[in-house]
């Protein structure tokens, strides 16, 4: 069994930044992929990145590349999200998963277990 708790979700304005942490339970935490998705209000869940078991690989959506960073401290049980210059549109709640195998994927049903979200607001 495992379990996700994310944390470090809030309110900021436009072109700030947050980071957010996942904290993972169990001891296999390291030999799988683990990813980031968010949803927002009225729509579907969807993905956001993802990171390799190793923490070399690293996988994007084309709406965050270039501003948001997936990274991962297996020592720490812990994965991050680094959040640069957000915008309105990434308001969404943000879910930490943990992926059934040991490359990153963007597949929804690849992932097992899923944190309970927290939330992210950016304001214009």
């Amino acid at each position: 069994q495992v379990q996700l708790v994310e944390s470090g979700g809030g309110l900021v304005q436009a072109g700030g930044s947050l980071r957010l942490s996942c904290l993972a339970s169990g001891r296999t935490f390291s030999i799988y992929a683990m990813g980031w998705f968010r949803q927002a209000p009225g729509k579907e869940r969807e993905f956001v990145a993802s990171i390799d078991w190793r923490g070399v690989r690293t996988q994007y959506s084309e709406s965050v590349k270039g501003r948001f960073t997936v990274s991962r401290d297996n020592a720490k049980n812990t994965v991050y999200l680094q959040m640069n210059n957000l915008k309105p549109e990434d308001t969404a709640v943000y879910y930490c998963a943990k992926s059934m195998y040991s490359s990153t994927t963007n597949i929804r049903n690849e992932y097992d277990y899923w944190g309970q979200g927290t939330q992210v607001t950016v304001s214009s």
